[in-house]
Parts: C-alpha cells; sequence; structure tokens
C-alpha cells in the first residue's frame, strides 16, 4: 500500500513540476515580448494641461466663442440657406473672431 501511494505522489510531484516549467517558459516569454515591445513601441507622450483658474477661464472663454461660431453658421444657414451667403459667413466669422475675442475678453491671440 505505501508503495503504490509513494508511486502516486511521484507521478503528482512530476506532473506539478512540468506545470511549474511550463508556467516558467510562458512567463519568460511573456517578459521577453514585453520587453521587445516596450523597446520598439514608442512611449505616448503625456500632454497635461494647465489645471489654474486661468486655464478655465480661458477653456471657458473658448467655449463661448466656438459655440457663438457655431451658432452664427447655423442661423446664416436656416435663415438664407444659400451656399455662397453661408459661404462668405463662414469667411467673415473667420476674420471676425480675433476682433470678438480681444473685446469680449480683453485678450490678445
Amino acid at each position: 500500500m505505501s508503495k503504490e501511494r509513494a508511486r502516486r505522489r511521484a507521478v503528482r510531484e512530476a506532473e506539478r513540476q512540468r506545470a511549474n516549467r511550463l508556467n516558467e517558459r510562458r512567463q519568460a516569454r511573456t517578459a521577453r515580448r514585453r520587453a521587445l515591445l516596450a523597446r520598439l513601441a514608442p512611449r505616448p507622450v503625456r500632454v497635461a494641461r494647465p489645471g489654474g483658474l486661468l486655464a478655465r477661464r480661458r477653456r471657458a472663454q473658448n467655449a463661448v466663442v466656438a459655440l457663438g461660431f457655431v451658432l452664427v453658421q447655423v442661423l446664416v444657414w436656416l435663415l438664407w440657406g444659400s451656399p455662397l451667403v453661408s459661404f462668405g459667413a463662414v469667411v467673415l466669422s473667420l476674420l471676425l473672431i480675433p476682433v470678438v475675442v480681444t473685446l469680449a475678453f480683453d485678450r490678445r491671440i
């Protein structure tokens, strides 16, 4: 009986060792692949935007300007609908954005 248990234990240990070797090979292969990818792939540059009060205010002002631009374009398109008038409104709006920003928010672009 004890010889049978010893034989079973030996088989279990051999299976466990084989599984450990396979696991170690997989981990080594994964580590090599990750190291290769880390060498080949450039790391993404994280662009951190400023988070102070002035930066938040400027983002809000830019959002207001962009929203105003879009609203003007939609109104022109709805009221006139002509492609020529719409194109003229786009050109005129793009030319007037710096003026509006300077007058409304007292800043230079």
